[in-house]
């Protein structure tokens, strides 16, 4: 049977320099292929070629053929009949994909009537047919909405309701769930599935991501600077990797079902934080600039963090992580609540203790290029806290090197400047800076959520043993539970800015109470086919409330999935009655413990609908 889309031979080179070498791609009617690998394989590219949207700088050679059809080379007349209506494109960010001054309705409805003889009264129906479809709330309301007024994840849904909108053959989805919190993209993910069983499509699903290959793909291909170094069905590449590349992938990804033993909690505290608030205020426009709300960013964090030990902080986009962290490093009375660190309470230090804590707490941002000075070689980068601390020039100086080295870099590029790195580099300069003043808290703020897994691999085992050897303690704020996993000692889950759940990693992953923390674990997609698949889900309803409300009662109840099971009384206690958390433990009325990673004897995949 001849394959519904054929790559064959394709190169790419941009401004000369080839990205993608002679991959040979097949995908059949209703199928679904991954292709995998980390940042600069080619796998956008190829994506990209197939649909003719390469960027000018570009030139592609070989093959690729729809249904035994030419597309590579062919007119830009006969591409745009074919585009939106055979194959349709979800891009990866929904915000550059949409236009920004119309109306998403319209932008749906302008590609139904692209390819379709139908009024404008009945591609508006059918805009808002395809946004109820893909699961968006009030669609005849959203239909009128512009792209701004979505959320990202409401964006992306947009975005596949324009995809399927003439119900093509070929989806190609090039990283669609990349910015996503994981619940959102559990979300995303059901609704490509329902898109594709509804279209009876065929789907070539870009991502670097290994666990959501694994829960969507029938067959996966691996790409390596240019290159398809491996290819088979899931189950093959996932069980029984040829290359050494392919399993080098699969071992460096952190898994959330892979246990680990927590360092036990015998250090003196460090940092004990209640009731922790922090509000910011809504201004309107104009010269005037009143107020008109508030955000409550932080409202209600409880924290203990021990010597030696690692607490991490969880929770989805806009929970309070960040602006937490930030709070700790201003050393300041807070706004509400208490801190105190390594035995200090603030808004009682004087200036003397506060530039002594400011040593012993060091942070490592998220975005390593961004929080390097680009005009300072990284020997003056990493010697910069000793100079701020009152150290000499030369004695700073003496320091880098072996700073340098304690991170894996080679001392001799102190004089090199951040852009001469690559990105796990310049993350580990950012380490030996935080280190250079021998700090005793690491305040570590998504470290390595900008990295290749591989890379990120590399740099959590940097962490682990720069802990063990300096008797670090850290507070990590991440939003990827599988790397608290593997890290990660304690951890506490943030929701609306308030703490709904504490305790040791592997109680709280293994025995979740509180219904957010088990649909937060249950999102987190595993890179092995066969568990993936057989496992239950708990997808939330929704995006996360808005911070710049108060709630009455259960800030959560809105997207509990236990409101379903409850009683009127007890919905009532939910409505009105704040949970309260202390200690170890869930704030949550009826709490229920629910296995949510599945189990070692799953299942096998359940075969694919077909079209």
């Amino acid at each position: 049977m001849t394959p519904l889309l054929q790559l064959a031979g394709l190169d790419v080179d941009f401004d000369g320099r080839p990205a993608v070498r002679d991959v040979h791609l097949t995908l059949d009617r209703g199928e679904v292929l991954g292709l995998v690998g980390e940042s600069g394989s080619g796998k956008s590219a190829t994506a990209l070629a197939a649909l003719g949207l390469l960027p000018g700088n570009a030139v592609a050679r070989g093959s690729v053929r729809l249904d035994g059809t030419e597309l590579l080379g062919a007119p830009e007349r006969e591409l745009n009949a074919i585009r939106g209506r055979r194959i349709a494109m979800v891009f990866q960010d929904p915000l550059s994909a949409f236009t920004p001054v119309y109306r998403i309705g319209d932008q749906i409805a302008e590609a139904v009537r692209a390819h379709q003889d139908v009024s404008r009264a009945r591609a508006a129906a059918r805009a808002v047919e395809l946004l109820d479809l893909v699961g968006i709330p009030e669609p005849p309301l959203r239909a009128r909405a512009f792209p701004h007024e979505f959320s990202g994840g409401m964006r992306q849904r947009a975005m596949i309701a324009m995809a399927i909108a003439n119900e093509p053959d070929v989806l190609l989805a090039d990283e669609p769930t990349t910015a996503l919190d994981v619940t959102i993209q559990a979300q995303i993910l059901d609704v490509l599935r329902t898109a594709q069983r509804t279209t009876g499509a065929a789907m070539l699903l870009v991502s670097h991501d290994l666990g959501v290959i694994a829960g969507m793909a029938d067959r996966v291909a691996v790409m390596r600077e240019g290159l398809v170094v491996e290819q088979g069905t899931a189950e093959q590449v996932y069980g029984t990797p040829r290359e050494p590349y392919t399993r080098e992938l699969l071992a460096a990804v952190p898994r959330l079902d892979t246990p680990r033993v927590p360092a036990p909690a015998t250090g003196e505290p460090v940092l004990t934080v209640r009731g922790l608030t922090r509000t910011f205020p809504v201004r309107s426009g104009g010269v005037l600039r009143r107020r008109t709300g508030t955000v409550h960013a932080v409202d209600g964090v409880d924290l203990d963090l021990r010597r030696g030990e690692t607490l991490a902080v969880v929770g989805e986009s806009g929970s309070g992580k960040s602006t937490t962290l930030f709070e700790l490093l201003e050393l300041a009375a807070p706004e509400g609540g208490t801190v105190e660190l390594f035995g200090r309470r603030y808004g009682t230090l004087t200036r003397a203790e506060q530039r002594e804590l400011r040593r012993r707490v060091q942070v490592v941002f998220q975005d390593p290029m961004a929080s390097l000075d680009p005009r300072m070689p990284v020997g003056d980068i990493v010697a910069e806290p000793l100079r701020a601390q009152g150290a000499d020039r030369a004695t700073a100086a003496r320091a880098v090197p072996g700073l340098l080295a304690r991170v894996g870099l080679d001392p001799d590029h102190a004089d090199r400047y951040p852009h001469e790195f690559s990105g796990g580099q310049r993350q580990r300069i950012g380490i030996a800076r935080a280190l250079s003043v021998e700090p005793e808290l690491l305040l570590l703020d998504e470290p390595v959520s900008a990295l290749d897994v591989s890379v990120q691999a590399e740099v959590l085992d940097l962490l682990q043993r720069l802990k063990e050897e300096l008797g670090l303690a850290y507070l990590l704020v991440s939003h990827d539970l599988s790397v608290v996993r593997n890290i990660a000692d304690r951890v506490s889950v943030v929701y609306l800015g308030r703490t709904v759940e504490a305790g040791p990693v592997d109680e709280v992953f293994a025995r979740p109470r509180h219904p957010y923390t088990q649909a937060l674990l249950s999102a987190v997609p595993l890179p092995d086919p066969v568990r993936e698949r057989a496992r239950r889900r708990i997808l939330l309803i929704g995006d996360p409330p808005s911070p710049t409300r108060r709630y009455d009662g259960c800030r959560f109840r809105a997207r509990c999935p236990l409101q379903a099971e409850l009683g009127e009384d007890e919905r009532k206690r939910c409505a009105h009655e704040v949970p309260e958390f202390e200690g170890d433990g869930a704030a949550c009325h009826f709490p229920r413990v629910r296995e949510v990673l599945g189990n070692q004897g799953a299942s096998p995949p359940r075969p694919r609908e077909g079209p």
